[in-house]
C-alpha cells in the first residue's frame, strides 16, 4: 500500500513538472509569435503583400539615406576645395564641377 501511495506521488509530481515545463513552452511559443508565423505562412497573398510593402519602405530609405549621405559629401568638397588647398583642392574642385554638372543634367 505504501508503495502504490508513492508511486503515485511520484507520478503527480512528474505531471505538476511536466504542466509547468508545457507552461513556459506555451509563453516561449507566444513570445517568438509562432502563431503569427504559421498563419503567414497558411495566407500567403498576405506574406507577399508585407514582402512587397516592406521592400518599398526599405528602397526608400536607402534613397533618402544615399542622397543625404552624398549632399553632405558634395558640401564637405565644396568647403574643402574654398579653402584653395594647393594640390587637394584643384582635385576636390574638379570633382565638385563634374558633380554639378551631372546634376544639371549636362555632360562633362
Amino acid at each position: 500500500m505504501d508503495n502504490a501511495k508513492s508511486k503515485q506521488d511520484e507520478l503527480a509530481g512528474s505531471l505538476s513538472a511536466l504542466e509547468s515545463r508545457l507552461q513556459k513552452i506555451a509563453i516561449d511559443l507566444e513570445r517568438s509569435k509562432m502563431s503569427e508565423y504559421v498563419e503567414l505562412l497558411n495566407h500567403p497573398w498576405k506574406l507577399i503583400w508585407r514582402s512587397i510593402v516592406s521592400g518599398l519602405a526599405r528602397g526608400f530609405g536607402i534613397a533618402v539615406g544615399i542622397t543625404i549621405f552624398s549632399a553632405t559629401i558634395v558640401l564637405m568638397l565644396q568647403k574643402l576645395g574654398a579653402l584653395n588647398l594647393p594640390i587637394i583642392g584643384d582635385y576636390i574642385a574638379d570633382i565638385v564641377r563634374i558633380v554639378q554638372t551631372q546634376l544639371e543634367g549636362k555632360a562633362y
